[in-house]
C-alpha cells in the first residue's frame, strides 16, 4: 500500500513512467532495513562498522565488487561521519531504517532504473518529488480530508493491514500500570490516524491503557535539547489549540517535547531523576534520539530476531519464557526473512584484496543496536508473559555486542556458525 501510494503521485501528477505501478512479488526482496540511500548517485549502501561499503547497489541492479571498489573504495563512505554521529538523513542521503519507510527504498530504486533506461543521467533530482509524494499522502490534514492513496484504504479496509494486539500484551500492559508504573504513548502520527489504529488494535478502550498520549509528536525533534523546542498543544475534535507553557497533568497532547514530559513525570512519581524505559522501532527516531538526548532506557523491537532462528540458549529450561513453539510452524512471511539481494541485518562478508582472505565484520546496523540499545526483542509478546521484576542483561553489561538481544542473540551473531545466510 504504501509503495502504490507514493507511485501514483510521482506517476499521476510528476509525469513518472508508468511501470513504476505494476510490482512483482518477488522484488520486495530489495526492501532490507540499514540501508542508506546515497541520493546523487542513486546508490543503495550496506555499511560496516567502521563506513566502509559492505555491498551497493545502482537502482535494483546489485554492484559487483569491482563497482563497489572503483565508487566507493575500501575507506568509510564519505558522509558516515555525519550519518554514524546522529544516526540522520540529510538532503544528501536517506536512511532506510523502519518498515514503514522501506517500501519508498524499492521505488526510488525502481525510478533509478527507469530514469537510467530514460535518460541516462549520472546525477539524480527525484527526491523533492518523493518528498512531495510522502507530504501528499501523509500531511497532517490527509486523514480528515481524505486526501492520497493511503488513509482511505487503511479507514476503509482495516483489517487488511492491522494486526490486533495480542491478548499477552494487553494484560501486561494492565500489569505496568496496576504496579504504579506511568504508561506513555508517543507517536509521530496524527491523532485521527493514532485514533483509527489504537481502537482497532487494542479496543475502544485504548486511552485507558496509558495515562498520557503524546501524538504529532514529530520524533526525533521530540528529543532534541534545541533552544526552539515545541510546546505541547491541547487537541479538541483533532485540531491543535493553543501552545501551553508547561505539562501539568496526564493527558492527550499534541507536538511537546522530552524535557517538559520529563518535568511532569518528575511530578506524577515525586522523583528526582524518574526512570523511563522507551520502546521503539526505528532506530532514527526512537532509540538514538531517546538514549542520547534523554538518557532514557531503550528497548529496541527488531522483528529480524523472529527470521534469524538462532539456537535456543542453554538456560531456556528455566526461563520462564521462551514458549517453545510460538513462532514454530509459522511460514515465516515479509518481512521476517534475510534478503537474497543484502544478506544479513547484523553481519556480512567483506572480501579480501588480492587473494587475501575473506573477513566477517558486523553491519553499522548492528552495531548501533548493542551502542544505544539497553536491550533488543523480536516483539513485545516475547517479553510480556515474563514477571516484571524479570531481570534482562543489557548490552552494556561487559561490552558484549550480544548480551541485550532477548530471548537470544541472532544467529549470524554466534561463534563458529558458517552458515550465516550471507552466500
Amino acid at each position: 500500500l504504501i509503495y502504490d501510494s507514493f507511485a501514483h503521485y510521482l506517476v499521476t501528477e510528476k509525469g513518472y513512467d508508468e511501470d513504476l505501478l505494476i510490482l512483482a512479488p518477488d522484488s520486495l526482496d530489495f526492501c532490507c532495513k540499514g540501508l542508506v540511500l546515497d541520493i546523487e548517485e542513486g546508490n543503495f549502501l550496506k555499511l560496516a562498522e567502521d563506513g566502509t561499503v559492505l555491498r551497493a547497489s545502482h537502482g535494483t541492479k546489485s554492484m559487483t565488487f569491482e563497482e563497489i571498489l572503483k565508487n566507493y573504495g575500501r575507506r568509510e563512505w564519505k558522509h558516515f561521519n555525519t550519518v554514524s554521529g546522529m544516526v540522520s538523513r540529510t538532503a544528501k542521503y536517506y536512511l532506510y531504517d523502519n518498515y514503514f519507510d522501506l517500501p519508498g527504498a524499492l521505488l526510488c530504486a525502481r525510478v533509478v532504473d527507469s530514469l537510467d533506461q530514460h535518460d541516462g543521467q549520472k546525477k539524480y533530482d527525484f527526491w523533492k518529488d518523493m518528498v512531495a509524494a510522502i507530504q501528499h499522502n501523509y500531511k497532517i490534514s490527509a486523514f480528515k480530508e481524505n486526501c492520497g492513496m493511503y488513509f482511505p484504504e487503511v479507514k476503509n479496509h482495516p483489517d487488511k493491514y492491522l494486526q490486533r494486539c495480542p491478548e499477552s500484551v494487553k494484560k501486561w500492559l494492565k500489569q505496568l500500570k496496576n504496579a504504579g508504573k506511568i504508561l506513555l504513548l508517543i507517536t509521530s502520527s496524527h491523532s485521527d490516524y493514532c485514533r483509527l489504529l489504537c481502537e482497532h488494535v487494542i479496543g475502544n478502550d485504548f486511552e485507558e491503557y496509558f495515562d498520557i498520549l503524546i501524538t504529532n509528536a514529530l520524533k526525533p525533534g521530540f528529543f532534541c535539547h534545541t533552544p526552539n523546542q515545541r510546546p505541547f498543544r491541547t487537541l479538541e475534535n483533532d485540531e491543535e489549540q493553543e501552545a501551553l507553557l508547561s505539562l501539568d497533568k496526564p493527558g492527550w497532547y499534541s507536538q511537546g517535547n522530552a524535557i517538559q514530559l520529563y518535568d511532569l513525570l518528575k511530578k506524577m512519581t515525586g522523583k528526582l531523576d524518574p526512570k523511563v524505559v522507551y520502546f521503539g522501532d526505528s532506530m532514527h527516531s526512537d532509540i538514538f534520539p531517546a538514549r542520547h538526548y534523554s538518557n532514557w532506557e531503550t528497548v529496541f523491537i527488531l522483528e529480524e530476531l523472529l527470521g534469524d532462528k538462532g539456537t535456543v540458549p542453554a538456560n531456556a529450561e528455566s526461563e520462564p519464557l521462551e514458549k517453545k513453539g510460538k513462532y514454530e510452524g509459522d511460514q515465516l512471511k515479509v518481512p521476517y526473512f534475510v534478503s537474497k539481494q543484502w544478506g544479513s541485518f547484523f553481519m556480512d562478508r567483506l572480501p579480501g584484496l588480492e587473494n587475501a582472505e575473506e573477513t566477517l565484520v558486523h553491519t553499522w546496523s548492528c552495531k548501533c543496536i548493542s551502542t544505544y540499545s539497553t536491550i533488543a526483542i523480536p516483539s513485545l509478546e516475547a517479553i510480556a508473559d515474563l514477571p516484571l521484576d524479570y531481570r534482562f542483561t543489557r548490552f552494556s553489561s561487559n561490552g558484549s555486542a550480544t548480551a541485550g538481544y532477548y530471548p537470544s542473540p541472532p544467529r549470524a551473531l554466534l561463534p563458529n556458525e558458517d552458515s550465516v545466510m550471507m552466500k
